[in-house]
């Protein structure tokens, strides 16, 4: 692999599978610094697979993943750089028994030694960062929206100040103004803090609104990458029937 300090992600030749079943094969990916790339795929194409593969969480059983320029296999020791990586999880995943301000503070009392009262100003300031007000931090998160409790998973995701933001199906469950609004906190905190974010959505507004390109993953493998207006020309079937006539109504609605 060519080394080169604008690809913050490369993935090549990954073949994914759990017992005879193929996910992937052959997958090759490029993630560039400071974008915000949006991945889709239907049901089962294993979009949420591939971004767990990245992270770790599944092992694959061929090919090569690169994070920062730095080669992951099974005797890569992560730590060095899971500091510089923060994910959202589908459904913000947060500890329902702790409070907003204690849930944003555990990546921060397991990976640093922050001690009190270090601990609650980042972790406020984190919760400030995200749109919310303080008194929201001793609240519990049953007692928030789903648009606060992605807030806050956000504010989690980003207590050690990473590089790389992984988020999945950041706008599932929110009503279309809380969704925009969400949207364009992306949009604002991966500008103001250099961030570079991997988003799996099947959302075709966030994917208008807020993403620099769109990753297709079909066919067992990634068939395109390129900015959404590029897609709408695409000749590949699931292409064409995902974007259809609803292209035309997310185009009307971000103007």
């Amino acid at each position: 692999m060519i080394c080169d300090p604008d690809i913050v992600i490369r993935v090549e030749n990954l073949k994914t599978r759990f017992g005879d079943h193929i996910i992937h094969q052959d997958l090759n990916l490029e993630v560039h610094r400071g974008e915000i790339l949006g991945v889709v795929g239907g049901s089962g194409s294993g979009k949420s697979v591939l971004m767990n593969t990245i992270l770790g969480l599944i092992a694959p059983s061929h090919g090569t993943i690169e994070i920062f320029q730095k080669k992951i296999g099974s005797r890569f020791d992560r730590t060095e750089i899971n500091h510089r990586i923060g994910v959202m999880f589908q459904n913000g995943a947060l500890f329902s028994s702790l409070s907003v301000q204690e849930n944003v503070e555990a990546p921060l009392i397991e990976h640093t030694r922050l001690r009190e009262p270090w601990l609650e100003a980042v972790a406020l300031m984190k919760i400030g960062l995200v749109g919310l007000d303080a008194e929201v931090g001793r609240q519990m998160p049953a007692e928030l929206s789903g648009g606060m409790r992605k807030r806050v998973s956000v504010a989690r995701a980003l207590a050690l100040d990473p590089e790389l933001l992984f988020l999945d199906e950041p706008t599932s469950g929110l009503d279309p103004i809380a969704a925009a609004e969400f949207d364009q906190l992306i949009r604002t905190l991966s500008d103001t803090l250099g961030l570079t974010v991997v988003m799996v959505t099947h959302d075709l507004d966030s994917l208008y609104s807020i993403s620099d390109r769109v990753a297709v993953v079909a066919d067992q493998k990634i068939v395109e990458v390129s900015p959404i207006a590029e897609l709408e020309r695409s000749d590949h079937p699931w292409i064409r029937a995902f974007l259809g006539g609803r292209a035309e109504r997310a185009k009307e609605r971000n103007r």
